[in-house]
């Protein structure tokens, strides 16, 4: 079995010649959809008729460029560049080959030249991630956080977890208890007091019984 690569231009040239081929569209639609004229249309028409899909793959993929350096000339570059210029961006690192080595090059060449060698980085990797700060919360009660691990007692009793509800809105702190380990069990237990001593009142306080059974009821 033969596997032919196609780029996604060729690919849609051959569904446009197989449509031509099947008399589904016209020479001048083929030429408008492939973006090529009409003698170009019938050349492919031709070829793909006689060669199938390879007839499409363009010749020189895989090839080297005929305007590529030599890969001794690239290696001496940045091996200079490394050893002498490592600190260096890719203007003057090209300036300076120019200048002591008699290595003339243009700045975007070298520039791509140490991306591919590791000694430089484009704009786009050097930029730390930006992250979108997360807002304080406007209404009380909208969001508690819960923490954490400590030596509360110093040396004076062991190591135990403070889980501390804290109101995102306001730094409130709305409920403290002290625990031996942070656990599930525990975790229910303090969301079960803080609910009874900071939710519920409020609920009992803004709506009717039948509403707040209602709502535990979901």
């Amino acid at each position: 079995m033969t596997v032919i690569t196609m780029s996604r231009t060729e690919i849609d040239r051959m569904s446009v010649l197989q449509d031509l081929a099947a008399s589904r569209i016209k020479v001048t639609e083929a030429a408008t959809l492939m973006r090529l004229g009409r003698r170009q249309v019938f050349r492919l028409a031709k070829a793909y008729g006689k060669h199938g899909p390879q007839a499409l793959v363009s010749q020189r993929r895989g090839r080297p460029s005929n305007r590529a350096y030599p890969a001794d000339l690239r290696d001496m570059a940045t091996g200079i560049i490394r050893e002498r210029y490592p600190d260096f961006g890719p203007t003057l690192a090209a300036e300076k080959l120019a200048e002591l080595h008699d290595i003339h090059l243009a700045r975007e060449t070298v520039r791509q030249w140490m991306i591919t060698a590791g000694v430089w980085k484009d704009r786009r990797a050097r930029l730390k991630a930006v992250h979108q700060p997360r807002y304080r919360r406007d209404c009380l009660g909208e969001l508690v956080q819960i923490g954490s691990e400590h030596w509360w007692f110093e040396a004076r009793g062991p190591q135990c977890t403070l889980l501390v509800f804290i109101d995102d809105a306001t730094s409130r702190l709305m409920h403290l208890q002290f625990v031996e380990s942070e656990s599930t069990f525990d975790y229910f237990a303090a969301t079960r007091a803080y609910l009874e001593t900071r939710v519920f009142p409020a609920m009992i306080h803004r709506e009717s019984p039948m509403r707040i059974l209602l709502i535990l009821g979901g």
